[in-house]
């Protein structure tokens, strides 16, 4: 095993430069949701040069493949999502979004080359295990359904179907050079909430004449919190948040309507159906005990991402041996959502972060944030570490 850990961080180092072009091409022409057809080219391109040419496209925009090694075996997936975020870059880099109000400001840009640079070293080493490894380059993550619901619908999970599957995200609050993994629930499902509070508008100094949709929606947006605060279990997390809310233009004209969007994550799926059921009942009999009306739009969004247990101490391990003791850290409960969780209610999987924090450089800022950036040398322990991994599981035998 320590052959092998050697053997490829020297093929990450080697692939190095290589993988580091990749990411700043990728990042610098970054496409949305389900447009990604230049990344998808690009990365089919990328593919052909390694010797890997035998791809298929799913979902449009999504490719898939898979190296076999020297004999028939188990099957690990290994996933990467090519999509960016309707952002607009502040960085000052050689590297810096081409597209104006797109950027790669989640990582994706990351992931994608660093399973790049797993598949060139995977595909180099494929005399090394036995077994497939499966490659999924997954459009549309940032996007509701999510790229991954539409590839699983899509047979991206079949022909063959894998035993495990895996997923890395940067992670910017860990430094660069160490990883994070927790096992059983990790991320928060994730639903959007869209209300349409309908009164009727009127002069403000006429009360009696007007039913005030304002009012109501202060009234549902209080009222609501009961939902976690005197509805929920204790012991399961919950969070509803309301980051909009829409209506009137001048100070004295009481509009006819208001919106107000918001957000409900949490952990558990029955509980979760009941939350939302909640949620509309309540805004509903305000709306209308008021005088008014609600329209309860409910977008179901990502369900809770759950790390196998058994899959991930395993993952764990090895992750040790081939970093060290001290670079593997224990992560807390995260109540972002991630399209990943979808294949975790398939099959057995790990998503782990990759440390890309260096406060000596000035790299701090967060995912979703103009100024997000990395520090590169993250991209050996990416590629390297992703690698490993898969390597491993296939030779485990238990």
């Amino acid at each position: 095993m320590n052959n092998l850990i050697e053997k490829i961080k020297g093929l990450s180092e080697d692939y190095f430069e290589e993988i580091l072009d990749i990411r700043h091409h990728i990042h610098a022409n970054p496409e949305l949701s389900f447009k990604e057809h230049n990344t998808a080219a690009f990365i089919e391109e990328k593919l052909k040069s390694f010797g890997i040419g035998e791809t298929r496209r799913i979902g449009s925009t999504g490719i898939t493949f898979c190296i076999d090694g020297r004999k028939s075996g188990k099957t690990i997936a290994l996933r990467a999502d090519i999509d960016a975020l309707p952002i607009t870059e502040e960085n000052d880099t050689s590297y810096k979004s081409q597209n104006k109000g797109v950027m790669h400001a989640c990582g994706h840009d990351v992931h994608t080359s660093n399973l790049l640079g797993a598949a060139k070293i995977l595909f180099e080493l494929r005399d090394y295990f036995e077994g497939t490894i499966k490659f999924i380059f997954q459009p549309g993550e940032e996007k509701s359904p999510g790229g991954a619901s539409i590839l699983i619908n899509e047979g991206v999970l079949e022909s063959p179907r894998p035993d495990h599957i895996l997923g890395q995200h940067v992670m910017p609050l860990i430094p660069e050079g160490k990883v994070g993994f927790r096992k059983g629930k990790y991320m928060a499902s994730a639903d959007e909430i869209y209300l349409t509070v309908k009164g009727k508008g009127g002069h403000a100094a006429m009360p009696e004449t007007f039913v005030d949709p304002i009012a109501i929606s202060a009234q549902i947006i209080v009222s609501l919190q009961q939902v976690v605060s005197r509805m929920a279990n204790p012991k399961i997390p919950s969070v509803l948040s309301f980051g909009k809310i829409s209506g009137g233009n001048i100070n004295n004209v009481i509009p006819n309507e208001v919106t107000i969007d918001g957000t409900f994550r949490t952990f558990n799926e029955v509980w979760r159906k009941q939350a939302l059921n909640s949620i509309k009942a309540i805004a509903t009999s305000i709306a209308e005990s008021m005088g008014g009306s609600c329209d309860v739009n409910i977008a179901s969004g990502y369900p809770y991402l759950v790390n196998d247990e058994n899959y991930t101490e395993r993952n764990i391990s090895a992750a040790k041996a081939y970093m060290g003791e001290e670079n593997v850290v224990e992560l807390d409960l995260w109540m972002a959502a991630e399209d990943f969780a979808f294949y975790t209610h398939e099959v057995p999987g790990c998503f782990y972060r990759l440390g890309t924090r260096n406060e000596a450089k000035g790299i701090t800022s967060g995912v979703h944030i103009p100024t997000f950036d990395i520090d590169e040398n993250a991209l050996k322990v990416g590629m390297g570490l992703m690698a490993f991994l898969a390597i491993a599981e296939l030779q485990y035998k238990g």
